[in-house]
């Protein structure tokens, strides 16, 4: 499938799919972010979640989507190594790990961490990556602030950027997916005012 065409697909489940279901989450206290696992074959949609840690502060959307992808009966359940994963938003370091331990090979995501921190108000995934996994070099008393967060490509799966892949294709296809995601960045500005006029209030521990 040509970039375009993946892109703009992947545009209409973030916005058609993920989107609605995100809606309802945040109505209920919930942050705006959400994934959805998508079959490779013919990019039609397995699970479109969203961010459910008003239940469970570990049900971010990526998780709470793979943990209901592996409640599909096993008949109607694809393998992940046949399955495209899509995250609204690029995954905090729990999210990583748990597309890793779930055979994901890929995953596609729309905003970046530094869009969570500086859009939406959500600094966290920057920061346990940055507190937590960037362990300095003995020698440098500090971790370079311009070192990346986590290996894009690896040998567990591969990650995309939306926008970065949207930077590649030619004037009119670029002009007109750019229009599409400034669309969307606009639903989710919507989303995130919601939640951020309530967050603190659902006990979730880092809101």
């Amino acid at each position: 499938m040509e970039t375009a065409d993946l892109v703009g697909r992947l545009l209409d489940v973030i916005e058609h799919d993920i989107a609605p279901v995100t809606h309802k989450g945040v109505q209920r206290g919930n942050k705006l972010f959400g994934a959805a696992i998508l079959r490779k074959s013919d990019l039609s949609v397995v699970i479109a979640e969203t961010n459910n840690e008003t239940e469970n502060p570990l049900w971010h959307g990526e998780m709470h989507a793979i943990k209901r992808f592996f409640e599909l009966p096993a008949d109607q359940r694809p393998q992940t190594k046949d399955c495209l994963f899509l995250a609204t938003h690029e995954p905090c370091s729990l999210c990583l790990s748990g597309i890793t331990w779930s055979g994901f090979d890929n995953f596609y995501y729309l905003f970046s961490h530094e869009d969570s921190r500086d859009s939406f108000a959500i600094p966290y995934d920057i920061q346990i990556l940055q507190a937590v996994f960037a362990v300095p070099d003995p020698d440098r008393p500090t971790v370079p602030p311009d070192r990346p967060l986590y290996n894009q490509t690896n040998p567990f799966w591969t990650s995309r950027s939306i926008p970065q892949m949207i930077a590649t294709l030619d004037r009119g296809n670029r002009e007109a997916l750019v229009q599409r995601v400034d669309d969307i960045a606009a639903l989710y500005a919507d989303l995130s005012a919601v939640y951020q006029s309530d967050k603190g209030n659902k006990g979730i521990p880092l809101a």
